[in-house]
């Protein structure tokens, strides 16, 4: 239930916006001022609807001292004045008196929904070896990922999980089934590319003895043995053709039989699914099923990969490094600064794995307490200068480099690779993989892309600066 501040200097206007918001199953409190408002410790509150004009401050001065919760202004003189001033002051909406129920209740329940997004707790998920930890990331699109892993896995629907290669969708379906109804039941995992075609239908579903040439005793599958449980399928996009008929049949009817056997068999399990391929473009061209594929996509869940999580990487690199340590008892060790600046400004096309493995060879090599970038083993984010194509030296003088404007714009009489060339060349020494992006209008992974196509190389951080 929310809890929701009025804060509203006419009795009558205040008695009734809190009756119409209690009958919505919110909880409400009533104060006549700012200062009043100020008593009650604002920032408790997941919503403050406030006048504009007050005994004493106005409203908009609770955008403030609210901090982060959310104010909404109200004011009966309706202009678009202050309804713009207001919301570059940090108001998330604007309401007129005298208002509509039903657009007040819309945008009262557009700000919650949006505010329990954007605070969504990371999801603890118990590993193997039994340890709980958290999910490590604050960005945008991991809140989301957050928020869907919350409502999906009490619902007992069938979840596809899509994204790049090491972006952790193991981690997510571990983290659905232990907050599932079915979580004292097995979890079992299964990555379809690891097993061989002629092999996989008899892993899932079993098979009898003297089903196939070496089947000497009869076997139970995966799929079985998860029954009651969460069966989670890793590279489904792999999934030979028999064996998506055979899975079909188990989301459709809940039954399955064995390889050999004529008999078929109840089982009761959810299924989580996962693929770094598009499904419905497989679909299309006949690698996949259509109608297996809509079965699937109940509910989907869309991972980031990690050149996305710009926010998230060096938070993500101090939680692997502390377990690289702890697994090399090597206890003690740093990133230098320069290993940051790498870390931070590297594409990641291998996502949280990759990550991981550079950790893993920086603990391995370090010499000192530091780590520093020839450990990590980035040679594409390690480039040594010295191949670098000759350039006009940076303006040392100039503390920022000019900003250029997008690479829509033409410059001057250069082509839009040879400016891209000349400004990145110029000012990589100066600015971050970030910083460079920024200014040309850009995001880092175009950047990346382009020094790709055009063979620039990527600066080298220094070899002993310390952290």
């Amino acid at each position: 239930m929310s809890r929701i501040l009025i804060v509203e200097d006419e009795s009558i206007i205040r008695s009734a916006l809190r009756r119409l918001l209690e009958r919505h199953d919110h909880r409400v409190s009533e104060v006549g001022s700012v200062a009043e408002a100020c008593d009650l410790g604002p920032r408790e509150y997941d919503l403050i609807i406030a006048d504009l004009r007050l005994p004493g401050a106005p409203g908009t001065d609770l955008i403030r001292l609210a901090e982060p919760a959310p104010v909404m202004i109200m004011t009966s003189y309706a202009s678009m004045r202050s309804a713009v001033d207001a919301l570059k002051m940090g108001a998330v909406d604007y309401v007129a008196k005298p208002f509509d129920h039903d657009e007040l209740l819309e945008a009262v329940s557009r700000i919650l929904h949006r505010q329990a997004s954007q605070r969504a707790e990371p999801p603890a998920v118990t590993d193997p070896v039994g340890q709980a930890q958290p999910m490590i990331g604050r960005c945008p699109a991991m809140q989301a990922v957050y928020t869907r892993i919350r409502k999906t896995a009490p619902a007992d629907v069938t979840v596809l999980i899509q994204g790049e290669s090491g972006t952790g969708k193991e981690l997510v379906a571990r983290a659905l089934h232990q907050q599932s109804r079915r979580a004292e039941a097995p979890l079992i995992c299964v990555n379809c590319a690891a097993i061989p075609e002629t092999l996989i239908e008899s892993e899932l579903f079993g098979h009898e003895k003297g089903a196939f040439t070496g089947a000497n005793s009869a076997r139970t599958g995966l799929v079985e043995a998860a029954d009651n449980g969460t069966l989670f399928l890793d590279e489904i996009g792999e999934l030979p053709p028999d064996a998506q008929a055979r899975l079909l049949r188990v989301l459709q009817e809940g039954e399955i039989r064995k390889v050999g056997s004529v008999e078929t068999r109840h089982v009761n399990v959810r299924l989580i699914a996962a693929t770094h391929r598009d499904l419905y473009s497989l679909s299309r061209t006949g690698e996949f099923r259509l109608d297996l594929y809509y079965r699937l996509n109940v509910m989907q869940i869309d991972l980031p990969p990690l050149r996305d999580r710009e926010d998230d990487i060096v938070e993500i690199a101090d939680a692997l490094l502390e377990k690289a340590c702890q697994r090399h008892q090597r206890h003690g060790l740093r990133l230098s600064r320069a290993a940051r600046r790498v870390i931070q400004d590297a594409p990641w096309p291998g996502n949280v794995r990759e990550l991981e493995n550079a950790l893993e060879r920086g603990v391995i090599l370090a010499e000192s307490h530091l780590i520093h970038p020839d450990d990590l083993g980035l040679d594409g984010a390690t480039t040594s200068l010295d191949a670098r194509p000759a350039t006009a030296a940076p303006d040392v003088a100039s503390s920022e480099p000019p900003a250029p404007g997008p690479l829509n714009e033409d410059a001057d009489d250069l082509s839009l690779e040879d400016y891209f060339q000349h400004f990145v060349l110029e000012h990589q020494d100066q600015m971050s993989e970030t910083e460079l992006a920024h200014k040309l209008g850009i995001s880092r992974k175009c950047l990346w892309e382009r020094r790709q196509k055009l063979g620039i190389p990527r600066k080298k951080g220094p070899r002993r600066q310390t952290g």
